[in-house]
């Protein structure tokens, strides 16, 4: 797929080639659920806790007598039957993350920039560089190219002026090449690649 190469200021600096490799498959979406599910389950931090019954400080001496007492033959007051006692069956720290296998990782990715080249989402830059690093200067510039809501990947290094810049403009996104992935890709509406990261991309599927 032959795709037009533009400046940040909308000017035409070439054209490059897409690799159907990459870019030219038919997007699965059992595939990309599989790795949004597996993205987001390893974010979830699992840090909610609730008392259960050996949590509790409460006195460990029988309620009441086992027999003549006219009531259940109850045990510790930290039981979860009792106001104040622990609770059954409550949530425990622990990790939500799932496994997903690297193939199926990265078959994930390329459909993920299928689905993009298929859409029509994909811009391709020269270079992801502003001077200054001003903020109003590259709002100007994503207005010329029509950028709302983008992801935009450089090389292995981002300028740090471009990122800075960009990071008060809501809805875009900044990523170095080798931190691109699939829930991020699909959640912006437009995928702005540089010849950088274009050329890193072939370079890790060759």
């Amino acid at each position: 797929m032959e795709m037009k190469i533009t400046t940040l200021d909308g000017k035409a600096a070439g054209s490059a080639t897409l690799p159907d490799a990459i870019f030219g498959l038919e997007p699965r979406s059992d595939i990309l659920q599989r790795c949004v599910k597996w993205q987001l389950s390893r974010r979830q931090r699992g840090t909610r806790k609730t008392k259960g019954r050996s949590d509790i400080n409460r006195t460990k001496k029988k309620v009441g007598q086992q027999k003549g007492g006219g009531v259940a033959r109850h045990g510790a007051a930290s039981a979860n039957l009792f106001r104040g006692g622990g609770r059954s069956f409550g949530p425990v720290v622990r990790s939500h993350a799932t496994d997903l296998p690297k193939k199926v990782r990265a078959l994930a990715l390329k459909h993920a920039l299928s689905a993009k080249a298929k859409d029509g989402g994909i811009i391709l830059i020269d270079k992801a560089s502003v001077k200054d690093g001003k903020t109003k200067i590259l709002a100007q510039h994503f207005d010329k190219l029509g950028l709302i809501n983008a992801l935009i990947v450089d090389g292995a290094v981002v300028e740090a002026s471009f990122k800075s810049a960009a990071r008060n403009i809501p809805n875009i996104d900044v990523l170095p090449v080798q931190g691109i992935n699939v829930y991020d890709i699909l959640r912006r509406k437009k995928l702005v690649l540089t010849k950088a990261a274009l050329d890193a991309l072939e370079a890790r599927f060759k």
